[in-house]
């Protein structure tokens, strides 16, 4: 069926949403005007696996989800109804948690370098004498508890293989251990004998410059293309691969010219995505920073910036913390690839020296992008250099030997890149996004914190710009990795527009509720402001809800408890803080905010939908997204969506964001010259209050306008403002007036605060 109209993506689990599932939602996604179902992954996964990412067996579609057969019937079915399939694709890495889930991975343990998956993993045989080394133990103590069953050795509910003839008879355990083609050692220790997908160990990553390995790993996607099963893919965090762009080539020749490809590619706000490369986008990140920060109130930067630094942590410039904050996940969290990549340098070049980690290091704490060996980005590399001699001199002889493996071009090139994405990962989507408290909203994957928003004009170049060049980009505003939902984000970004009320309140509110850390709570207001409901009536699931997310929140910024090190006393004073919030005297005065702004969230909310429905790319909507949606991070955002209610909105047709949303998508369907191929041409507004509406036209005959920054709109009203439309008569399909001229604002915007107008009179 070729490039989508739309998608909806949908989040498998074999435990509560299945192909079945899927089958049964059709009806209704096609009434709503959706082109393209678009799966989560689908091949076999670590059991009861809530994601799919894990994938444990690469050959076979997951019998949990319905196996084959349940994907053909889903395929069969949506075909029937003019629609098609899209399947997200894990090429990166393997679930290897429980290794005997895993055949390629139980095989390599059982027979190391003999075994004949040993090429498919990424294995460091140099780390321990030829050994994997495995972190999965409590502690390295734990071998001694290690005992012998059959083939097996058992710690617990935990199993290993044991190589052929080395389990002697009476040996115990931690004796047969020592002769195994692996290592188990504590996971405290930083060691780890295989490249992971960033810190993760339980996912391994896959050798997919191996032609072997991607052949055997892809059969089953090129099976899909060549029995007409799906029409395209969605390829998760290809910056892992040694060559990402040798792979998306491969992967084109595989599936076809005609398959829809989108790479989650995270690209900086000043990097483009390389044109060369054989795919029809990014997954859409960067359209999400683009919208958003459309609604965001630049008048609101001084204040929030304000109340933000009055926290009493000195933690310099965002650019700074982030330096900082690499170096950490470079020499710490990463310490085991990091060891590797500068022994790489060393079997590369054949010289080595004392400040080489130090020198890799620095490198990539200037490097602002995920990697930066793609064509279009050959400037960094030596300008993160030069930044990085200039800021430390005595670095500047170990950097030669560093420019001079990436100027080899061999293994050592390759894993510096591929630690550089992972030491970005971590410091900033994991760590600052968990830390920086002026407007969370801002805090997304893809987003910057020091921008303050979005401009009318970058938007409308940023546009143009993906018309020109991305025409059939994804383009998204909620995902299963987002940390909050566009709604959240939306009710949040109000706060630029009341960045001075809300700054006297959170001064008020905290010598009411005593807070355990400034900066922390700070950042978690805003998010409990997020998701407050309009009412105050906290429910028990929502109290839960908020909870989870503090405590991931915290550990994730790492300032005063972790993952790994959990502080226990700190941790309980932020529940109990959550509780004081719900329980006492400042919820009546949240509530009371919260509904002040609930209307001006509700209308970018719709802003926002109607641009990411209609401005150049496809629009993919989130499971749930066509209703107001309160979600916070993983898992929060992956909990069961209810169908019934959302069936019951679309045929009633009253909620506004379902409407919307609806409008939009059938009216791609309608026109899809229009959306798919059609011009971008910004729309200016005329008049006193022109900076409160963006407007662009699509093509000839379809014209969009939003209205921004509600709350002082409210104030001064639109006055004289007008928009003047292109020839013709207009209308609009949210509400059905028709329009031509010079419409006053106050005219176009009378029952909603968007319109969607096609031309009628053609």
């Amino acid at each position: 069926m070729g490039v989508p109209l739309s998608t909806y993506r949908l989040q498998m689990r074999g435990d509560s949403f299945t192909f079945a599932d899927a089958v049964d939602l059709l009806d209704y996604l096609d009434d709503l005007g959706v082109s393209h179902l678009y799966l989560s992954p689908i091949l076999t996964a670590t059991a009861g696996s809530s994601h799919g990412y894990d994938v444990t067996d690469p050959t076979t579609v997951s019998d949990e989800l319905g196996g084959p057969e349940g994907l053909a019937e889903l395929s069969a079915r949506a075909r029937a109804r003019g629609m098609g399939l899209i399947v997200d694709i894990v090429p990166n890495h393997v679930g290897v948690d429980d290794p005997a889930q895993n055949a390629w991975w139980w095989d390599v343990l059982t027979h190391g370098r003999d075994s004949a998956y040993s090429s498919y993993f990424d294995i460091d045989w140099d780390l321990e004498h030829g050994r994997i080394v495995l972190p999965v133990l409590g502690s390295d103590d734990d071998v001694a508890e290690l005992t012998v069953d059959g083939d097996l050795l058992r710690l617990g509910d935990r199993a290993w293989p044991i190589a052929p003839g080395t389990a002697h008879d009476g040996a115990p355990g931690a004796e047969v251990h020592d002769r195994q083609h692996y290592k188990l050692i504590g996971w405290r220790n930083n060691l780890c004998g295989y490249r992971r997908f960033f810190s993760i160990t339980s996912l391994a990553g896959l050798r997919q410059e191996d032609p072997a390995v991607f052949a055997a790993s892809h059969a089953e996607v090129g099976r899909w293309f060549t029995e007409g099963l799906v029409d395209g893919l969605r390829i998760d965090h290809p910056d892992g691969l040694a060559e990402p762009a040798a792979y998306v080539t491969d992967l084109r020749d595989l599936v076809g010219e005609k398959a829809w490809i989108v790479i989650e590619k995270i690209l900086a706000p000043d990097e483009p995505l390389d044109t060369g490369l054989p795919v029809d986008g990014t997954t859409g990140y960067d359209a999400l920073r683009e919208i958003g920060g459309l609604f965001v109130d630049p008048a609101g930067e001084p204040a929030l910036t304000a109340l933000y630094e009055s926290s009493g942590t000195d933690r310099g410039t965002t650019e700074h913390q982030t330096s900082e904050l690499k170096t950490v996940a470079a020499t710490d969290t990463l310490s085991s690839e990091l060891a590797r990549v500068c022994r790489s340098i060393v079997a590369d070049i054949g010289a080595d020296h004392a400040l080489l980690p130090d020198a890799v290091t620095a490198l990539l704490t200037h490097v602002h992008v995920y990697r930066f060996d793609y064509l279009n980005l050959t400037a960094v590399g030596p300008t993160a250099i030069a930044a990085a001699v200039r800021t430390r001199p005595e670095l500047a002889e170990p950097l030669q030997l560093v420019a001079a493996a990436l100027a080899h071009d061999g293994e050592a090139a390759v894993r510096i890149q591929q630690l550089c994405g992972a030491v970005t990962a971590k410091s900033v989507e994991d760590c600052l996004f968990y830390r920086d408290a002026r407007l969370v909203s801002l805090n997304e994957v893809g987003g910057e914190p020091s921008l303050f928003g979005v401009s009318a004009a970058e938007f409308h170049e940023r546009s143009a710009t993906r018309a020109r060049l991305w025409p059939h980009a994804m383009v998204t505003l909620s995902t299963h990795d987002t940390k909050r939902s566009e709604d959240v984000r939306t009710r949040i970004g109000v706060l630029s527009q009341l960045a001075d009320e809300w700054a006297e309140r959170v001064e008020r509110w905290s010598q009411i509720v005593l807070s355990p850390d400034r900066a922390t709570t700070l950042f978690l207001w805003q998010n409990v402001f997020g998701v407050w409901p309009v009412d105050g009536e906290v429910s028990d699931a929502l109290r839960t809800r908020l909870h989870s997310y503090a405590e991931k929140a915290i550990r994730e910024a790492g300032l005063h408890t972790s993952w790994n090190d959990p502080d226990t006393e700190f941790e309980s004073a932020v529940h109990d803080w959550v509780d004081a919030i719900i329980d006492g005297p400042v919820s009546k005065e949240l509530t009371a905010l919260v509904a002040r702004a609930d209307a001006h969230a509700h209308s970018d909310s719709l802003g926002q939908k109607l641009l990411a429905l209609t401005v150049p790319g496809i629009p993919d909507v989130y499971q749930g997204t066509e209703l107001f949606d309160d979600s916070l991070v993983d898992p929060d955002n992956r909990r069961p969506v209810d169908y019934a209610a959302r069936r019951a909105a679309l045929e009633a047709r009253t909620d506004p964001k379902i409407r919307v949303a609806g409008a939009a998508l059938r009216l791609r369907r309608e026109l899809p010259d229009t959306f798919l191929e059609g011009a971008y041409r910004p729309v200016p507004a005329s008049g006193s209050a022109a900076a409160h509406l963006v407007a662009f036209l699509r093509g000839d005959d379809v014209l969009v306008a939003v209205s921004r920054w509600t709350v002082k709109l409210a104030e001064i009203g639109w006055g004289d403002t007008t928009v003047t439309l292109p020839e013709g008569i207009w209308t609009d399909r949210l509400t059905g007036r028709t329009h031509a001229g010079t419409p006053a604002a106050i005219e176009l915007f009378a029952e909603l605060p968007v319109v969607l107008l096609e031309r009628t009179d053609v």
